[in-house]
């Protein structure tokens, strides 16, 4: 057993999450955290919501709320929609909670003491007609590397590469569109270039371990190229303060060193809940436990400079030298697993320009193994992928409902019709014999391919058995064997449908667990198949450290009856009724309604 720790981007809570989001960060991590509880491993999913920075504050102000009271409202969406989405989070938390700041208050003092964080004088960027500070991500202008006229103050979404607002070409205001003015003020810079080797040396271990995907790897390495350092405090009175600056409220960490540091954060504070304060150390201090962060591709820069960076800095392990804090060594990423953009067509989604599908609407109309579905098959794993209507409502139809729907709903209503529970197998012949083995193969197959993170392989392979399943009943064709002489056949060709049913069901469960759950009971299974998560209300662990929120929800769950991935006998005469479809078939007016709900 291996401890395995699925790290999960933190969904930014100045708003309801689009399905691009979910594409990128939620299905994913899930997928692979239910197949590596399959296979056994311990497994440690966590995030939460990400509720600090001015866009938070600018959110606020135009809904006349404090920035709390916005990030507790979004907080509470976000947590549902993921909740309904199936996500198995062993703990889904928020970046407000006392917790979280005093680990990262803790992160922020050792890599201090260990000389890698440096206090500059930089250029702040003002409102002219406000006099409020203008944070990086709400200035844009032309970028001065490849020319992208939206680029911003902090990076390029166009070429990736990470910038200062002094950097743009005739920079300008999101907010009101005005010129900034620049100030100089004070601020604590990580010291990126006195962690640049060691940074190195890591990338060129992970290339040389051929796991990252090509992009990922490359792009990582790239951005060493022009490493230098990296304010890591901002003007502005909304965030984790910063130690030894107490006496300056408008001085706070920035979202950069804050949010990441909550896969640390959101670790502990799940040791903490679970009664063994310090069992988060067998995910973060033992050199054998494995470590796989999932984000969009915007993200990278984050998850391959910022916070190995500061993993190392509080190690100790730049040039500078250091000692770890309390926390110990702790353990860098093992794979940083970035997806491409999900479109909209040939447009990228857009919340401001109303171009967006809510996770919440789309689960509340099409359920989530249908969306969880169209994400593993067709996602942006390793380029950008459109979501288009038609594409959604064919696949829904011709492969979850004619392929996989239709085998489990002809499979039990034979058996239903025939013998109303699940018959014994006698004398097996070669064609009995071929598709069993080819569904156990599948284990090996599907298996290797989600454990490399190809999961549009993955599943088109496992819709491949599927495709096997039901041309083995088309050979067979038990729904001909009506005379008593064959009834002995026709058992036993149901009970090896139904036993090739059942294990397609698990190669299928981490991809759809709701329905896994509901295909489980449909062939005479008690209980739950796929552990679900569930939300609890908590109380704040440390209420008088954090931004003042007392009661919060998390996503949590007991995941310990995951079943084993592989193949697991069906169970003689367990009782098997008529069945309802599994699966809807939607109206092909699905794709004229929808576009016309977005105005195209």
């Amino acid at each position: 057993m291996t401890h395995v720790l699925s790290a999960v981007a933190w969904p930014y809570a100045n708003g309801p999450r689009h399905i691009g989001h979910v594409a990128g960060f939620g299905v994913p991590s899930d997928v692979f955290s239910r197949y590596m509880r399959m296979l056994g491993h311990d497994v440690l999913m966590v995030s939460g919501t990400d509720e600090h920075g001015t866009p938070i504050l600018v959110a606020a102000d135009k809904e006349g709320v404090t920035a709390r009271e916005l990030a507790d409202k979004n907080n509470a969406v976000i947590v549902q929609d993921l909740l309904d989405l199936g996500l198995s989070y062993d703990l889904f938390t928020r970046t407000t909670t006392g917790n979280h700041y005093l680990t990262v208050q803790e992160m922020f003092r050792t890599v201090q003491r260990n000389g890698y964080m440096v206090e500059q004088t930089a250029q702040a960027a003002i409102s002219p007609s406000t006099g409020r500070t203008l944070p990086d991500r709400y200035i844009e202008g032309t970028c001065p590397i490849c020319g992208y006229g939206e680029a911003r103050g902090d990076q390029c979404d166009n070429c990736g590469n990470q910038l200062d607002p002094t950097d743009l070409i005739d920079p300008r205001s999101k907010i009101n569109g005005e010129t900034p003015e620049f100030v100089e003020t004070q601020h604590w810079f990580l010291d990126l270039p006195a962690l640049a080797d060691a940074l190195g040396e890591w990338l060129d271990e992970r290339e040389a371990s051929g796991t990252w995907r090509p992009n990922v790897i490359k792009f990582s390495q790239n951005i060493l190229k022009e490493i230098r350092p990296r304010a890591m405090t901002r003007d502005i009175d909304w965030g984790i303060p910063v130690p030894g600056w107490e006496d300056q409220p408008t001085k706070r960490l920035y979202v950069w060193f804050d949010a990441v540091i909550g896969y640390l954060s959101a670790s502990i504070e799940w040791a903490r809940r679970s009664g063994d304060p310090d069992a988060w150390r067998r995910w973060w201090n033992d050199p054998e436990a494995l470590a796989y962060y999932f984000m969009g591709k915007d993200n990278i820069v984050f998850h391959s400079q910022i916070w190995p960076a500061e993993l190392l800095a509080y190690d100790g392990r730049g040039t500078r030298g250091g000692e770890p804090g309390e926390y110990g060594a702790l353990n860098l990423p093992t794979e940083v697993v970035s997806s491409e953009f999900l479109t909209m067509g040939d447009r990228q989604f857009s919340s401001s320009r109303g171009h967006v599908l809510y996770v919440g609407d789309f689960l509340a109309r099409y359920g989530p193994d249908a969306l969880r579905y169209f994400i593993c098959a067709a996602g942006p794993e390793t380029s950008d992928a459109a979501f288009t209507w038609s594409d959604f409502v064919t696949r829904n139809n011709s492969e979850l409902v004619a392929g996989w729907g239709n085998l489990v709903n002809r499979t039990a209503t034979m058996i239903a019709k025939n013998f109303g529970e699940l018959p014994p197998a006698r004398a097996l012949e070669p064609v009995d014999e071929e598709v069993l083995a080819a569904v156990r193969a599948g284990f090996d197959t599907v298996g290797e391919l989600i454990g490399r993170h190809r999961l549009r392989a993955a599943i088109a392979e496992a819709m491949r058995v599927v495709g096997e399943v039901n041309k083995y009943l088309t050979v067979t064709e038990p729904y001909k064997m009506k005379d008593e002489s064959q009834r002995e056949r026709l058992a036993t060709v149901l009970h090896v449908a139904a036993q090739c049913v059942v294990d397609c069901n698990t190669l299928l469960a981490p991809f759809l667990p709701h329905s896994a759950n509901k295909i489980h009971l449909v062939l005479g299974g008690e209980g739950e198949f796929m552990p679900m998560p569930r939300v609890e209300q908590v109380e704040d662990l440390d209420p008088d450290h954090g931004a003042g929120t007392t009661f919060y929800p998390v996503i949590t769950g007991d995941y310990a009856g995951t079943p084993s991935w592989t193949s697991r006998p069906v169970t003689v005469g367990a009782k098997v009724a008529k069945p309802t479809p599994v699966f809807t078939k939607l109206d092909t007016a699905v794709v004229d309604e929808e576009l016309a709900r977005l105005g195209a």
